[in-house]
């Protein structure tokens, strides 16, 4: 094997943080591809809850190399604040963690920008976004006014960077949100002092990826968000600004395709979702309710209430379709270990006509009725579990149903927050 991809098959926050870790134990390098502090990955380990944001969650494994790919926009404060926070746990990160030269930084001008467009005046409707620059800094990225890590290491070209960047945006600021203008000094101060600290973890990580391939080593492609927020198969516009679908991973990493030998979807045993867009399995009621305060339904990084409803097959099926997921990780089974009746959603009501598969239209996934099909529940405890024949018989069933409906394999099911509590087929 040389590169695993870890995908997330619904809209993120489907638990991509402890299989990650799990699967890092026999791997020699974890491999951020995309997305930025907007991820919120949670790994427990022994009692000890770690929260990552932008570092692979690969770095809590000693002997580990961790790259953050040119896919990923870093925030250099989020970055540095992240390491104090492991290095007070008494995870040391020298010399095992590295960011790409090619990646981009978010400004300060990126996180005011994000903030300010989320009153909807924008695009005429609110995303829902974490505030913390992402959407503007791809957006600059993609119009060439992106400022890169390379460019921390040259003061000069940073300075000519920063001010040619600054007189757009101080436009867009003062006269479209009515905003002070920035200062631009201070931006290139503050950066310079960033390069200071960041510059022993500045390297080529294309060349160091494709160089551990070559060499037989063992790579596992940590991916953010989900599927369904991918740029171009998500329910756009209610979308990241990366793909967080498997082509991210080769452009994020700067891998050829037939590297990857196994892709692997993450997806939890109900659904979710964070900020605006449709959501057609959603729970407004008690059941909904009971999901997000058993399941701790609460975002990671913004501490925001997550949308909660049953099993979304579609979406199951659509990303292991233009994924090409070879298995599933199935997460959070312990969750409904509470409800004497579960549903899965197999196909969309829309218009009257029952769909099978995901609609291109977002607007017809926001008009679409779950056609759902019951199954009885075990109202027993299943946490902790690690053997697949302790799992109660109609756990067993909702799982062979659900490998039925997405149309592949589930070969991990974890069954708790905890390290341990997994079970691998």
């Amino acid at each position: 094997m040389s590169v695993q991809a870890i995908i997330g098959v619904q809209w993120g926050d489907e638990g991509k943080g402890k299989i990650v870790d799990i699967l890092s134990e026999d791997k020699d390098v974890i491999a951020r591809y995309a997305g930025g502090a907007n991820a919120g990955h949670t790994v427990v380990v022994a009692d000890q809850e770690y929260v990552l944001h932008l570092i692979p969650s690969g770095i809590l494994r000693k002997g580990k190399i961790c790259v953050i790919g040119n896919g990923v926009v870093l925030d250099p404060d989020a970055f540095l604040t992240e390491i104090e926070i492991l290095g007070e746990k008494g995870i040391e990160v020298d010399g095992s963690l590295f960011i790409s030269q090619k990646a981009h930084l978010i400004m300060p001008y990126h996180k005011q920008l994000d903030k300010a467009s989320e009153s909807g005046e924008t695009i005429g409707v609110k995303i829902g976004t974490t505030g913390r620059g992402i959407g503007p800094a791809y957006s600059d990225k993609a119009s060439r006014l992106g400022i890169r890590v390379a460019d921390l290491l040259k003061p000069d070209y940073l300075k000519t960077r920063v001010e040619h960047a600054a007189e757009i945006k101080n436009t867009v600021l003062k006269q479209y949100y009515g905003q002070k203008p920035l200062d631009t000094a201070q931006i290139v101060e503050q950066y310079l002092g960033y390069a200071e600290k960041l510059k022993g973890f500045i390297a080529d990580c294309g060349p160091l990826v494709r160089k551990a391939i070559q060499d037989g080593k063992k790579v596992l492609a940590e991916g953010a968000q989900g599927t369904m927020l991918d740029i171009d198969h998500g329910t756009y516009p209610f979308v990241t600004s990366s793909n967080a679908s498997i082509s991210g991973v080769c452009s994020g990493l700067g891998i050829p395709p037939k590297d990857i030998s196994n892709i692997l979807g993450i997806m939890k045993a109900y659904t979710t979702r964070v900020g605006e867009g449709p959501l057609p399995t959603e729970l407004n009621d008690k059941v909904g309710k009971q999901l997000r305060e058993h399941g701790g339904e609460f975002g990671a990084t913004t501490g925001r209430p997550r949308r909660c409803g049953w099993l979304d097959g579609v979406v199951g099926r659509f990303s292991v379709a233009i994924n090409g997921m070879d298995t599933i990780a199935l997460t959070k089974l312990d969750v409904l270990d509470h409800f004497a009746e579960l549903k899965i959603c197999i196909g969309y009501r829309i218009d009257g006509v029952v769909h099978n598969e995901m609609p291109d239209d977002t607007d017809l996934v926001a008009r679409a009725e779950p056609v759902y099909e019951n199954h009885r529940g075990w109202m027993s405890k299943t946490a902790g579990m690690d053997k697949y024949d302790q799992l109660p018989d109609e756990a067993k069933r909702y799982v062979d149903r659900v490998e039925e409906v997405v149309g592949t394999s589930v070969s991990i099911i974890s069954t708790g927050q905890a390290r341990d509590s997994v079970i691998v087929r």
